[in-house]
């Protein structure tokens, strides 16, 4: 993460060392702010005036000394002076600058008198306990990501080293030009190896699933529906099949038959609904 400024001023001190660990909120730079001080006693002084005017016509209300619409009226100028007092404490607090989170700091980008301006770089701060790595899935392979998975990653600074994760998330929306979605995935980095800006080469683990094959000659097309023949007591019968993912030569199918199911592979073409058949078994043709 990038460490920049809220407001445009001089830096008068630098709090951190170059590579140190920081808490959260421990100070970084401190910017030029007599102007700012001056700006919060002003509105602590006007609190104060404000606060005693509404304490006094308080006790006045009692003996009906004032009404109650000056009351009100002074309670709403304390409030008013209560919002500006922390307004101004807020804008003194910017020309501190704090970690926003315990990590790592990087090289100092500025020094002691410089002008810096939201945007400007200070340096950088990275919590390099665990570190975020994104990258791009086909959408064919959609279907096989999903949070929770298991995934190693290497890269080229540690060749003999795999790093092992958990994705995290996948975007919602897949890049219309690329047709690739972002995955996010989390690397624990004890050893503080893992640098962010650095290439990786990622592979996730699916978990392994029994499929149900049959071979993509059997399917039977009709009016957008699948159909199989399962051969039951030496009879042909036409069963209606839900088909999933192909393969070279092969249709999974994940409604309409079982394991163990006869089916008729090829001269499908010839059958009807409640044919008589003779089983053989089937080999497919290799080549040689």
């Amino acid at each position: 993460m990038e460490i920049t400024a809220r407001v445009t001023n001089v830096i008068t001190a630098i709090h951190f060392t170059e590579g140190n660990h920081l808490e959260r909120g421990d100070p970084i730079v401190e910017l030029e702010n007599s102007e700012a001080r001056a700006n919060q006693a002003a509105a602590e002084a006007k609190l104060i005036e404000s606060r005693g005017q509404y304490e006094r016509s308080r006790e006045l209300l009692r003996t009906n000394a004032v009404s109650t619409s000056n009351v009100e009226q002074l309670r709403a100028v304390m409030r008013a002076d209560e919002a500006a007092l922390a307004a101004a404490e807020s804008r003194l607090r910017d020309h501190m600058v704090r970690a926003p989170f315990a990590g790592e700091v990087g090289l100092r980008r500025i020094s002691t008198g410089a002008l810096v301006s939201p945007g400007t770089v200070i340096t950088t701060l990275d919590n390099l306990d665990t570190v975020l790595l994104d990258f791009d899935v086909p959408e064919t392979h959609l279907s096989g990501i999903a949070a929770g998975q298991t995934l190693t990653a290497g890269g080229a600074a540690y060749p003999d080293v795999e790093f092992t994760g958990v994705v995290e998330t996948v975007d919602t929306r897949v890049d219309p030009v690329s047709r690739a979605v972002t995955v996010r995935a989390r690397l624990p980095n004890t050893e503080r190896l893992l640098r962010p800006g650095m290439f990786m080469t990622v592979r996730v683990l699916r978990e392994s699933a029994p499929l149900l094959l049959v071979p993509e000659q059997a399917l039977v097309p009709r009016q957008a529906r699948q159909y199989l023949f399962v051969v039951r007591d030496g009879v042909a019968h036409e069963v209606r099949v839900q088909a999933g993912r192909r393969a070279p030569g092969h249709v999974e199918i994940t409604e309409g038959v079982s394991e163990g199911d006869i089916i008729v592979v090829e001269g499908t073409q010839h059958l009807r609904n409640g044919t008589p058949v003779e089983v053989r078994p089937w080999f497919p043709a290799v080549a040689q």
